[in-house]
């Protein structure tokens, strides 16, 4: 039987690994072994990226809310607990969204949840 070393196979695959490490430095970019090394580091990085994304948008949304609220005399975890009593289904990016572009519709949020706050 012919031996077969998958020639076209293995090239195609070499042109993926460096085509995807375009950008990266030295022979990170040049050599397959080290290319592809950094490729798959550089895919971990990015999964990772897209869940921590998720994390720093939520910080970023209760911190705008909680700014929103300090003039308003009240704190975040009340104003959430109050919404919950109140049964008022928003989440945190409208909130965010609202306590910046419409105040006073968020005023009008805030007072209904100091209504319903536990003391």
């Amino acid at each position: 039987m012919p031996r077969v070393k998958g020639g076209p196979a293995s090239h195609r695959k070499h042109k993926k690994v460096i085509g995807m490490a375009k950008g990266f430095k030295g022979t990170r970019n040049r050599l397959f072994n080290r290319a592809n090394q950094y490729v798959l580091r550089a895919g971990e990085h990015a999964f990772a990226g897209r869940k921590q994304r998720r994390r720093d948008l939520r910080r970023l949304w209760i911190a705008r809310i909680n700014g929103a609220l300090s003039e308003m005399g009240l704190n975040y975890s009340k104003f959430i607990n109050g919404l919950k009593n109140s049964s008022i289904d928003l989440n945190r990016k409208q909130l965010s969204e609202m306590a910046i572009h419409s105040p006073k519709d968020f005023e009008q949020v805030v007072n209904k949840a100091k209504t319903t706050v536990k003391a």
